[in-house]
């Protein structure tokens, strides 16, 4: 399948996908959506992939949604937007495999939504993080009041959202939102190592970890636990 707004490479068991419209900063319009959606469906089927890496092409991560193709938008088409968006990005934190994202640059609005459904968060060292859609008229549209407190807890997600304010790399690092920080330079050097690392690991047992945990940390404690019993035995009909 070839992309256009999206690149798509297969090596060593890794699935890179690189958000390509650099002149419009990857921001997302509704073709780029549409043409991960179908990266998914790749992925999904191709047994040679075992982990994903999502990264941007340029200066930028994702900047956000594209809001020349949102402006004249009726509530209608808007609610049809946000939920395909919404529905795409729950389609790559539920994937049975481990999920790498490499923010090299801005991660704002839906950038920053993005990279929050991803299993793991690396940051090059220049980039920046907001939700900065109330500074124009909206809320976040693809999840991002919800993945964002869940991260970063309710008071400063509601203090990001309510001011709009960018942060930097750092102060992601401080609050949650990433794990780790490095120089532009290292980003992808230290994303592919991690990549490697995990895959040098049981996979059945890496899939059912993160199944426990995104299971898990939607439900209560004694349902969670129960939900871990479950998928720690099953590794051992393996």
């Amino acid at each position: 399948m070839e992309f256009k707004n999206i690149k798509f490479e297969v090596s060593e068991n890794i699935c890179t996908i690189t958000m390509n419209r650099p002149k419009a900063l990857n921001a997302l319009n509704r073709s780029t959506l549409e043409e991960l959606d179908q990266a998914l469906d790749l992925i999904e089927k191709d047994n040679r992939v075992s982990l994903l890496v999502l990264t941007g092409e340029g200066k930028s991560f994702v900047a956000g949604a594209d809001i020349v193709e949102m402006m004249d938008k009726t509530p209608g088409e808007a609610a049809s937007f946000s939920k395909f968006g919404a529905d795409v990005f729950r389609r790559i934190e539920k994937l049975e495999m481990p999920v790498i994202v490499a923010v090299n640059g801005f991660a704002l609005g839906g950038g920053c939504e993005l990279a929050m459904c991803c299993d793991i968060r690396i940051a090059s060292d220049n980039a920046k993080f907001g939700q900065p859609e109330t500074g124009l008229g909206i809320t976040p549209g693809f999840s991002g009041t919800q993945r964002l407190s869940r991260l970063v807890g309710i008071g400063r997600a509601k203090e990001l959202i309510f001011s709009s304010r960018i942060i930097d790399a750092s102060e992601a690092e401080k609050t949650g939102l990433v794990n780790r920080v490095v120089s532009k330079e290292e980003l992808m050097d230290t994303v592919y190592q991690l990549a490697k690392e995990i895959l040098s690991k049981a996979q059945i047992a890496v899939r059912y970890s993160k199944e426990a945990i995104n299971r898990g940390y939607e439900t209560d404690m004694n349902t969670a636990m129960g939900i871990e019993k479950n998928l720690f035995s099953l590794c051992f009909a393996t």
